[in-house]
C-alpha cells in the first residue's frame, strides 16, 4: 500500500509511505495490527523521520527534550490518514507532538485525579463509590497529544497478567462495586489470552455486574478488532466498549467495520469525544461527528472539556465554548445523537454539565 497511489478520506492526500520504508508492504501485512504495531514510529527518532517525511526541518535537541518529557509512538495506520499539506490536520495534531507541550511543564497538577495516590494497589483508582477504574498496561498504539495520562505513562504498569493479586482483592473486597472500568494505556493492545484472563478474574467477582473497556484501538488501529478478539470480549458480556473518535475524518471505512464486528457480536459502543482547540471546536465538525457515529450504531455519549494538565493546555478550549457548542447542535440533533458536554473535575462526585 503506497500513500502515494490513492488519496486519504474525504479527498486528502496521504503522506507518502516510502519516505518511511513502508513502500513495499503488502495489503495482508497491512492489516496484520500486529505488523503495525512493529513498525510504529516511536522514540526520537521515529519523530523526526516522521516529521522529515512531512516536510518539516527540526532542532534535533528540542525534540529529544519533547519525547524525553512526553512518550511518542504512532503506528502506520493512523499515519497514513494525515493530510501532508496541511501543518493544522486534525489527525497529525492529535499524534505528532508539538513544542507547545514543554510551554507549561510546571503549570498544574499532573495527576489531578489521584490515579497514582495509592502505590501499594498500583492500576487501582476509586474515585466513585459504584465503580473502579483498572489501569491494565501504559501501552497504546498512539500516544495522544492530548491524553489526561500523558504525565503518568512511566511504563511502570506492564501488561495485562501483571494486574496485581493485590487489585483483584480489593475489588472483591469492595461489596459496593457493580462496574469495573479497564482502561491504560490502551487494555485492546494487550494479546487476547492476556485479556482474556484479565476479564475472567474481574468479571469472577460476584458483585461485579458490568466491565467497560476504554479504548482508541478502533480509531487508531482497528485491524486489531478482530474476530478472535471479539469472540473473546463475547464471552465476557455484560461489557461495552467506549472509544473516542474526535474528527469525522477518523471514521473511515476500517473503523466503521471495527466497530460493526463489536455491536454485531453484542458489545455496545460509545463514544467520548474530548473537545480539542482547532480540531473540533467547530460546531459543524461535531455536528458532522455526532451524525457519522449515530448512522454507525456508535452512541455519541460524551463530550469533555481538556482536562486542565501540563502538556496540554495548547488543545482547551475558553470556558463557554463545550456549553455553546451543545445549545446549538440540540437544535438540529435528535437526542440519540447529541452527546453530553461535561467536565470531569477532581472535587466533584460525577460529571460536571458544561451547558
Amino acid at each position: 500500500m503506497k500513500a502515494t497511489q490513492h488519496s486519504g478520506r474525504h479527498g486528502v492526500q496521504t503522506i507518502d509511505q516510502s519516505l518511511l520504508s513502508w513502500k513495499d508492504v503488502s495489503p495482508t501485512d497491512w492489516q496484520d495490527w500486529r505488523w503495525q504495531l512493529r513498525h510504529g514510529l516511536r522514540g526520537v527518532e521515529g519523530l523526526l523521520s516522521l516529521r522529515r517525511a512531512l516536510g518539516i526541518t527540526d532542532d534535533s535537541a528540542v525534540m529529544t527534550a519533547l519525547v524525553d518529557r512526553y512518550r511518542f509512538q504512532v503506528v502506520p495506520y493512523y499515519i497514513s490518514l494525515m493530510d501532508p499539506s496541511d501543518p493544522n490536520d486534525p489527525i497529525r495534531r492529535q499524534c505528532i507532538p508539538d513544542v507547545k507541550e514543554l510551554a507549561d511543564v510546571s503549570a498544574g497538577n499532573v495527576d489531578p485525579f489521584g490515579e497514582l495516590a495509592v502505590p501499594e494497589l498500583p492500576g487501582v483508582v476509586h474515585r466513585f463509590p459504584d465503580r473502579v477504574l483498572l489501569l491494565a498496561t501504559t501501552d497504546c498504539a498512539v500516544y495522544c497529544r492530548h491524553c489526561t495520562r500523558k504525565n503518568t505513562l512511566d511504563g511502570k504498569l506492564s501488561a495485562g497478567a501483571s494486574v496485581s493479586d493485590a487489585a483483584i482483592a480489593y475489588i472483591a473486597g469492595q461489596p459496593q462495586v457493580r462496574e469495573v472500568l479497564i482502561s491504560g494505556g490502551d487494555p485492546l493492545v494487550l494479546d487476547v489470552a492476556r485479556l482474556d484472563r484479565l476479564l475472567e478474574r474481574v468479571c469472577a467477582i460476584p458483585h461485579v455486574e458490568v466491565v467497560r473497556i476504554g479504548t482508541r484501538v478502533p480509531v487508531v488501529l482497528p485491524m486489531r478488532v478482530d474476530t478472535e478478539l471479539v469472540d473473546m470480549l463475547r464471552s465476557h458480556r455484560p461489557l461495552w466498549v467506549n472509544t473516542q473518535f474526535n474528527h469525522p475524518r477518523e471514521l473511515t471505512p476500517e473503523a466503521i467495520t471495527a466497530c460493526m464486528r463489536l455491536t454485531d457480536g453484542g458489545i455496545p459502543v460509545s463514544n467520548q469525544s474530548v473537545l480539542l482547540k482547532g480540531i473540533n471546536d467547530d460546531d459543524e465538525v461535531m455536528r458532522e461527528l455526532c451524525a457519522a457515529l449515530q448512522r454507525n450504531l456508535i452512541r455519541p455519549y460524551y463530550v469533555f472539556q481538556c482536562d486542565p494538565i501540563p502538556g496540554i493546555s495548547h488543545f482547551r478550549t475558553p470556558e463557554g465554548v463545550g456549553g455553546a457548542m451543545e445549545r446549538t447542535l440540540r437544535a438540529s440533533l435528535g437526542g440519540l445523537c447529541l452527546p453530553r458536554f461535561v467536565a470531569d473535575i477532581p472535587s466533584e462526585s460525577g460529571k460536571v454539565p458544561l451547558n
